[in-house]
């Protein structure tokens, strides 16, 4: 397998410096070589204690660190474009946090660059696919004892949303890992959305429209509807119910630490993703570094950031116009014939 596999870190925010974290002290067979953030003291606090560390403000220039043989991008989705084709440009393999690029156009563009190369050397950080709970429903499913897969029903709730979040932001930020989700578990793509809007909760910022509730269709009959909910209040919350011909199956119900003390029992419930997901990640970063170092690109790749970013689009546009809009993807390309299936 040969020395570590150097990584370089493009931003050093929440989910980025968490990641600097995952590298260094959980996954094996890789380090940080450079951490970059426009903001550098940012960079400078996610790389502290790392030895052999550059820190920089630029992506391009962290790409072209010593010792840099792979990219991570957890930098803001805007910044993901140039970033991943500066990594193509350099044959680097990248481990993009989703959105791969937030507008369909830009992810497009991402696609139709890589397949130009003829091989792929994107990943995108749709972590679910890397949960226990996640990974065995999929085996059910595609082990096809419940049968067709009738429909799915899912919750996504978060504490509160961040001061900037708005209306749209829970459809292409937080819904879009309904999307891959039920991509992937279905095996099909979506192809129409339609968005209903239940008056707001009290505990919403003003003017956010939340919750809001999701119907998606697949282009085999399936139906998938997805209540998202992300000033709940209480906990971060998803679960996902799969009903089947035959039967049906519901992951996210798993029990935390209960404490049962004065004739009382509480239980402890995640409050945001890097909890609930903590171990997902781990999985999803390692699976990556092991896949990089044989010299293979695996998982969820470019294609399945720009189907994720349309049917989002999508979803954005039928909740502005109250109506269904179907969801409208460019041709496959061969290189992604067998991707996520």
């Amino acid at each position: 397998m040969g020395d570590l596999l150097g990584v370089a870190v493009l931003g050093a925010g929440h989910m980025g410096a968490d990641h600097v974290r995952r590298l260094d002290q959980v996954v094996s067979g890789a380090r940080v070589a450079a951490v970059a953030d426009p903001d550098v003291e940012r960079a400078k606090e996610a790389a502290a204690g790392l030895d052999g560390v550059t820190v920089h403000t630029e992506a391009v220039a962290a790409l072209d660190a010593p010792g840099v043989a792979a990219v991570l991008i957890a930098s803001p989705g805007p910044a993901h474009e140039e970033a991943l084709l500066a990594a193509f440009d350099r044959g680097l393999p990248v481990l993009c946090e989703k959105p791969m690029v937030p507008h369909s156009t830009g992810a497009l563009r991402v696609v139709e660059a890589e397949a130009r190369l003829g091989r792929r050397l994107a990943q995108i950080g749709f972590m679910r696919r890397y949960d226990t709970a996640y990974r065995r429903l999929k085996a059910l499913l595609d082990g096809g004892a419940l049968g067709r897969p009738l429909m799915l029903h899912c919750t996504h709730r978060n504490v509160s949303s961040p001061a900037d979040f708005t209306s749209a932001m829970l459809i292409d930020s937080s819904v879009s890992h309904e999307i891959d989700a039920a991509r992937w578990l279905l095996g099909q793509e979506l192809t129409a959305v339609t968005v209903l809007r239940p008056a707001s909760s009290a505990g919403a910022p003003e003017g956010l429209i939340d919750p809001q509730f999701v119907l998606f269709e697949t282009e085999r009959g399936a139906l998938v509807d997805v209540e998202v909910f992300v000033n709940c209040g209480f906990g971060y919350q998803v679960r996902c119910e799969a009903v089947c011909e035959a039967g049906s199956a519901r992951i996210g119900d798993e029990h935390t630490m209960v404490v049962t003390s004065g004739g009382r029992a509480t239980e402890d419930v995640a409050q945001d993703y890097l909890v609930r997901f903590a171990d997902a990640y781990d999985r999803e970063v390692q699976a990556w570094v092991d896949a990089t170092r044989r010299g293979r690109v695996t998982g969820p790749g470019a294609w399945d950031g720009y189907a994720a970013s349309a049917v989002a689009e999508a979803g954005v546009r039928a909740l502005e116009t109250g109506g269904r809009v179907a969801v409208e993807l460019a041709p496959r390309p061969d290189l992604y014939a067998e991707v996520s299936r």
